[in-house]
């Protein structure tokens, strides 16, 4: 179920992304060996999330020299200058197969990407292959330590309920348990079990009839932080 939630979430951000995009980056999205990229994402980024709202793959920065550098995603929840920097890195591609060229010039690209107030996390392939859980902590560590509104609240959030969230995210109306299952496909026990969950955890309050049966949902300010 996880695996469907995180295709469909991620095929529609990247058909949204490509077409925003432009020149170079446009170039870059189309040409680029996704394995890495997309690992970080299904291993660590989405079950820790649940969403990639201001998250922007193959990200064009300028670094304090007005170089103009490339990176793997950019998180930027607070508007376009600076935020997280996330890389995905493979041992061949970023130390055995590597110039020493190419390898002066990628650790001046991190160092001046700091100087200019971005934050930095990178994962090797290896861990999110084999430690996904521990790529996840540090991820939702640093968001809590930084300042980006991560952290337990978020954590403490299963996989349903944020993919719930997500979808609510999107909606103006009342959300029916009936209309969840629809769209996401989750199961009845699921839906049930996630919504009331949310509401015991404050982001959405229940409509219930006069014999005390729930009908809808109204979406409380507290989810914004998730969407």
């Amino acid at each position: 179920m996880s695996d469907v939630l995180f295709e469909k979430a991620y095929d529609e951000w990247m058909f949204r992304v490509m077409r925003q995009s432009t020149g170079e980056r446009k170039r870059r999205l189309q040409d680029m060996d996704h394995y890495n990229e997309r690992l970080l994402l299904k291993n660590m980024w989405w079950p820790a999330i649940g969403n990639f709202d201001h998250l922007h793959p193959e990200w064009e920065v300028s670094d304090f020299k007005d170089g103009r550098r490339f990176v793997d995603f950019a998180y930027m929840p607070f508007g376009l200058h600076v935020g997280l920097v996330l890389e995905a890195d493979a041992f061949g591609t970023h130390l055995r197969d590597v110039s020493r060229f190419r390898f002066g010039d990628n650790l001046e690209r991190q160092n001046h990407l700091l100087m200019d107030g971005w934050h930095m996390l990178r994962f090797s392939r290896d861990d999110l292959l084999e430690k996904p859980k521990r790529c996840q902590q540090t991820l939702l560590a640093a968001l809590s330590a930084w300042g980006y509104g991560a952290g337990k609240e978020v954590e403490s959030l299963t996989l349903y309920e944020r993919a719930i969230l997500h979808w609510i995210g999107r909606q103006t109306s009342l959300i029916k348990p009936v209309d969840v299952i629809g769209t996401l496909k989750i199961s009845f026990k699921h839906t049930t079990i996630s919504l009331k969950s949310l509401e015991m955890k404050g982001y959405l309050k229940a409509n219930r009839s006069a014999q005390g049966k729930i009908m809808s949902y109204m979406v409380m300010p507290k989810s914004q932080k998730i969407n």
